[in-house]
């Protein structure tokens, strides 16, 4: 909300945005929300320093105005500047300003009608900026239509955005919550107030603000001195606020942050950040591990070669994993990471009873995946986790609510290349048909039990192997008969278990081990329900080349 005349400095995005919209009048009300608790480089030149969103708002975006005003829950109504302009109101009274929120609202638009009428009379405008910290405290989502209170408290505060009375002078009024859905609809819908998304800072961001506080932190940033690119990139995804407690911690202790120490850290940082809604998954493994389909890792090498070379223009949006239970869905994206050498996040249980709690949760986690730079986003039994576009009343249109969400997340172009969606289900008809079209999924990756017995005893022995036993082509053909088809590698691993509990309690040689659990063995899942999978999964394969010739008869396709 600098003048016009005067080059703004070097500011986020977000901010620029809020200029821009002020100075052309599109916009007088701000709902800020996302990343408002983190702290700000507030550019000053050579005395530039860090500091609050408030501390931003006041000493770099309102820095001219007249008067400026705050309101929270905890300290009612505060004038954070022109107190000696604000005093000369009439109505102020030389005692405590209003805590409630009704009468703190109302307190609050009573001046700024006086200061509309006193613009009106001819007399120089007052330039009033005012910021509700909490605002999704102060106004929350509320279910139903009864609240009438809450309600005409909602109705005051969007009034300052819309009523001829506001608008006419310059008045700007900024909303801060952590989540848009946490607001009061009256609010969050207001088509008259500009909704703000501030990210966490991006490694560019991060930077300069490290290279403003590095010299508190001598010990800390020993071995990163002169590397403080590199270590802004380490630390993207997680605010400046959990950077420095880091870099504080480090420091008390005398313990200099160590590169290999520091992938570590972050991922504790954002874990912690997102109130564990998400969880990192390491994997040591690539597509080595997978028991053939060769034409499908073929597939996925391919697709890794692009990104790497940052061609985008064929690189999926999401991939949709899909086969019978016990198939090695998770399994696969492990594999598929480790390939990548990139983070997966796996999205853990967002929901909360709590109205607006489990939209808040969602942008929570869509602000990190933001901020990460390139990753892979695991949804595993996507058909319970993604909602329903027609979810009816028994959940409040909840579930409606999440598929919109999801929809329009997946397909936000700007995820190209950063952002690769990985759904996985057992039930992918399940899952709605809008989530899965292209651009949203545009791989489908069938993976199916073992087609022949040698199929099978090889999974066996793969997985035997990782418990020290050891099987030969002799043993094949010893146990050839009793070996069953459409085996998973969760039931083959379970076997393997069994094999080598009946080896150390019997004292029995491996072959005759083997032979034994085979002469019992029953899938842990029942043939038709298997069958049931299998055709599903072959149903949604993207390309007949993924599905194996056995199943590829049975279905036609």
């Amino acid at each position: 909300m600098q003048p016009k005349d005067t080059k703004p400095p070097a500011l986020p995005a977000w901010a620029n945005e809020v200029i821009s919209l002020y100075q052309s009048h599109a916009a007088s009300q701000f709902v800020l929300y996302g990343n408002i608790h983190d702290r700000f480089i507030l550019p000053a030149g050579a005395e530039a320093s860090v500091g609050s969103l408030t501390d931003f708002l006041l000493k770099v975006l309102m820095p001219r105005f007249d008067v400026v005003i705050s309101y929270d829950l905890g300290n009612g109504i505060r004038i954070e500047k022109g107190g000696e302009v604000f005093t000369q109101w009439p109505s102020y009274k030389e005692k405590e300003l209003p805590r409630e929120p009704r009468a703190a609202i109302e307190t609050l638009t009573h001046y700024f009608r006086y200061c509309a009428n006193l613009s009106r009379l001819g007399k120089r405008p007052l330039q009033i900026g005012c910021w509700i910290r909490g605002a999704d405290l102060v106004a929350p989502a509320m279910p139903g239509s009864f609240h009438f209170d809450l309600n005409a408290l909602a109705t005051l505060i969007r009034d300052w955005s819309s009523d001829n009375v506001f608008t006419g002078f310059p008045l700007v009024t900024c909303l801060l919550a952590d989540n848009i859905n946490d607001l009061h609809p009256l609010l969050s819908n207001n088509p008259r107030a500009a909704e703000i998304k501030i990210p966490l800072p991006t490694a560019a961001e991060l930077k300069p603000a490290l290279e403003l506080v590095k010299g508190s932190y001598p010990v800390a940033l020993k071995k990163f001195d002169g590397q403080i690119d590199q270590l802004a990139a380490l630390l993207a995804g997680t605010s400046l606020t959990a950077s420095e407690s880091l870099l504080k911690m480090k420091e008390y202790e005398k313990d200099p942050l160590e590169h290999d120490d520091l992938v570590v850290l972050k991922k504790a940082l954002v874990e912690k950040e997102c109130n564990d809604l998400i969880e990192f998954i390491e994997s040591r493994r690539n597509l080595d591990f997978l028991h053939a389909q060769d034409k499908l890792k073929t597939w996925l090498r391919q697709d890794i070669a692009l990104w790497r070379q940052g061609d985008l223009k064929a690189m999926p949006m999401g991939y949709l994993i899909c086969g019978p239970v016990g198939t090695g869905k998770t399994f696969m994206v492990e594999c598929l990471a480790g390939e990548a050498g990139v983070p997966v996040v796996k999205i853990k249980n967002f929901r909360d009873k709590w109205v607006g709690s489990t939209e808040g949760n969602l942008e929570k986690i869509f602000r990190l995946l933001q901020s990460l730079g390139r990753c892979f986003v695991f949804i595993d039994e996507a058909d319970q986790a993604l909602g329903k576009r027609d979810s009816g009343s028994n959940d409040g249109g909840l579930s409606g609510r999440v598929y919109s969400m999801f929809a329009k997340e997946m397909s936000n172009p700007d995820n190209r290349g950063k952002i690769i969606w990985i759904l996985a289900s057992s039930r992918p008809d399940l899952i709605e048909v809008d989530l899965k079209r292209p651009g949203r999924v545009d791989v489908k990756i069938p993976i199916f039990p073992t087609t022949t017995t040698q199929e099978s005893f090889d999974l066996i022995k793969a997985l035997s192997k990782r418990l020290g036993l050891v099987f030969t082509p002799e043993d094949f053909d010893a146990v050839h008969p009793l070996i069953p088809t459409l085996m998973t590698p969760g039931a083959a691993e379970a076997l393997s278990i069994k094999l080598y509990r009946t080896i150390k309690t019997q004292g029995v040689a491996p072959r005759e081990a083997l032979g034994q659990a085979l002469a019992t063995y029953q899938s842990p899942v029942a043939r038709e329900i298997m069958e049931f999978q299998i055709e599903l999964a072959v149903s949604e394969a993207s390309d007949k080349d993924f599905v194996p010739e056995m199943f590829r008869r049975k279905k036609a396709i």
